[in-house]
């Protein structure tokens, strides 16, 4: 393994964000070898030299994805203080510590992606990658075409906020319900329900079919499964690598605003 900022190996390794790490090494909390380094722009190899945050080794491990068919009533966190089942319990095989990309309602079932790779989370997460989110939702009533349209256009949520347009479309429509399929490209909390309520209908079920073009096809709920090197390779150059251009970029001009002061 080639040798690589600091900040990005703590991150990497899941004890903070690159932002935190920057704090950890600029307070003299991490050592490279021994010895101290406060120097943001040091590098390492994680897999030759040891580095340790507050005398406590940082081991890296293998970068790992995985997708899971969350079911109702699992808790999207990996512990939970009062005490409910949480998607850790179903991770039964995986021995690298993965976290929740996001997260799923309590009662929402379908697509979350687990990752110990902290940096692709952060991508998938930035509100700029404008990360597509796939739901099957099952509402009481049958929307008139007005309110599909005003889904379809963006609206108002009961906080104010007016949302992008999604895609919607009807998937079927039974006696006193309709299935609807609606895809996200941002992501404010329980906004799928705060989109039909605000043009009259209740939903009833909520599935996540896919996250970031991942689907849960062939799982079951419960079940989980690796993503390929494919897909793997379609989320760095989809949303990753975009990431880190912004970021450089970012960094270059605060430099810039440094050097000019």
């Amino acid at each position: 393994m080639v040798a690589q900022r600091l900040q990005k190996v703590l991150a990497s390794a899941g004890l903070s964000s690159r932002r935190a790490a920057e704090s950890l090494i600029l307070e003299g909390r991490v050592r490279v070898n021994g010895r101290i380094v406060r120097e943001l722009g040091t590098k390492a190899d994680p897999r030759r030299d040891r580095i340790e945050v507050d005398g406590k080794r940082v081991m890296v491990e293998r970068p790992v994805y995985l997708i899971l068919n969350k079911p109702r009533k699992i808790v999207t966190t990996l512990h939970d203080p009062e005490g409910r089942e949480t998607v850790s319990s179903l991770l039964r095989g995986v021995e690298e510590r993965v976290f929740p990309v996001g997260r799923l309602d309590y009662h929402t079932s379908g697509a979350l992606i687990l990752t110990n790779d902290g940096e692709m989370t952060n991508a998938l997460l930035h509100p700029a990658r404008g990360v597509p989110k796939v739901y099957w939702a099952k509402i009481n009533g049958h929307p008139s075409l007005p309110a599909l349209e005003a889904l379809r256009k963006g609206v108002t949520l009961d906080d104010g906020y007016q949302t992008a347009g999604a895609e919607v479309f009807v998937l079927r429509e039974e006696k006193g319900h309709t299935w609807l399929q609606i895809t996200l490209h941002e992501g404010k909390n329980r906004q799928v329900h705060r989109m039909l309520d605000a043009v009259g209908h209740r939903v009833m079920r909520l599935v996540r079919s896919s996250f970031a073009e991942i689907s849960i096809e062939g799982l079951k709920p419960g079940e989980y499964r690796m993503l390929g090197e494919r897909e793997v390779e379609q989320l760095k150059k989809k949303y990753l690598a975009p990431y880190r251009r912004s970021r450089k970029r970012k960094r270059e001009a605060e430099e810039e605003f440094l050097e000019e002061r």
